[in-house]
């Protein structure tokens, strides 16, 4: 079936809506203040959804879920279905470093990138540190578009090279000429953002976190019924807020009967979304300390993430580079290979725990991406060892 989406509209405003095309990825024009610029969601003729959607057998990728996203015009790389694992406890893994390019980021970038095939795009601008601009630069590829990626020169060496290897322009230029290259190539030129471009708050694509919501279809699937909670890897919030939205939606729908607490995990040499919700401020800056967690080390919240927690009574949480450390020997003991970053969540259930009324669970974490992407992998090296057979053996013992 067709997709349902019918407008987009100002998260800060439900009531101020624009038409669905084209993507307003610079906020909405109408409530952004010059303090704020507030982003959009997508909204959908519920109405109209097929009453087996959640039932009729799955189809490979996104294309299961088309009524309840924007027109996916781009062709897929088999992104989702990812497994939920359970641990030796109890807690669920949504091991999202099962995508394509090894992170949540393709379930965005399937939508974005059909975006900017909708709209006649030249091509894709991306900002990213790793995960979100390889996962642009394969879709980009995909659809036969020319990607232009804005990398960190501290990016770790198999993330630059995987974005190379599907032929996108790289460029590593002093942080303060990034955005403003972009919003030239947008309006010059004619790519497609797909990644935020204004100074003020984070807006980022208006299509981008209906991806995200896919997660918790399939969360919800897998579990036959709505978690109790779910600890999200949180840097600007698009993850979370997705989730958030797909649980609503399930409500929503009568599919489940409840909508889980969402929980934001930031690194504590960061937490601007901790500092937002602390002062009930829709937005917060906050200097940024050294951390590898490199991939949500945000300097400054978005809306989004406010509104998600906000919306399932959740709670915004740090942890420190030693818990996520913790979190990611703990996962890779049950053979869970993880990033740093996409540990938070797991972090944070383990250091401030379950709510009295969550203990039953179940409860579930997001991992959002493999331990390849890492700063310090393979930068190691392991020569050859002179062994003999006594000396095997006393390593195993």
């Amino acid at each position: 079936m067709n997709s349902l989406a019918t407008a987009q509209r100002s998260l800060r405003d439900p009531a101020v809506r624009h038409p669905l095309w084209p993507p307003l990825t610079a906020g909405d024009p109408v409530t952004s203040t010059d303090d704020v610029a507030y982003p959009l969601d997508v909204d959908y003729d519920y109405d109209r959804v097929p009453d087996d959607l959640f039932t009729r057998a799955a189809a490979h990728g996104l294309e299961r879920w088309a009524p309840l996203l924007p027109p996916l015009d781009a062709p897929g790389l088999g992104e989702g279905d990812t497994p939920l694992v359970r641990l030796a406890d109890g807690v669920w893994v949504k091991d999202e470093s099962r995508n394509p390019t090894w992170s949540h980021k393709d379930r965005l970038n399937r939508v974005t990138v059909s975006a900017a095939v909708r709209s006649g795009a030249r091509g894709i601008v991306v900002s990213s540190s790793g995960n979100h601009g390889a996962s642009a630069a394969a879709y980009a590829a995909r659809a036969g578009l020319p990607c232009v990626v804005f990398a960190s020169p501290l990016a770790p060496p198999a993330v630059a090279s995987h974005l190379r290897a599907y032929g996108a322009t790289v460029l590593t230029v002093p942080p303060a000429s990034v955005r403003p290259f972009m919003r030239r190539l947008v309006d010059e030129l004619g790519y497609q953002s797909v990644s935020s471009v204004t100074d003020t708050a984070h807006t980022g694509h208006p299509f981008g976190p209906e991806g995200y919501k896919t997660i918790a279809y399939e969360i919800a699937l897998d579990l036959g019924r709505a978690p109790a909670a779910v600890h999200v890897p949180t840097g600007y919030g698009e993850l979370l807020f997705g989730v958030a939205k797909g649980f609503l939606e399930l409500a929503r729908l009568g599919v489940t009967d409840s909508v889980p607490r969402l929980y934001a995990t930031e690194p504590a040499a960061a937490g601007a979304l901790t500092e937002a919700m602390r002062t009930g401020a829709d937005t917060a800056r906050v200097p940024v300390g050294p951390t590898g967690a490199y991939a949500i080390d945000c300097e400054i919240s978005g809306y989004r993430a406010v509104v998600a927690l906000r919306q399932t009574g959740g709670a915004a949480r740090t942890v420190t580079d030693h818990q996520m450390t913790q979190a990611q020997a703990e996962l890779a003991a049950q053979g869970l290979w993880c990033e740093l970053s996409s540990t938070a969540g797991l972090a944070g259930l383990r250091s401030h725990g379950p709510a009295e009324d969550e203990e039953d669970g179940p409860v579930v974490c997001v991992v959002t991406s493999s331990g390849y992407k890492d700063t310090a992998t393979a930068r190691d090296t392991h020569p050859p060892m002179e062994l003999q057979w006594a000396d095997l053996k006393a390593l195993l013992s």
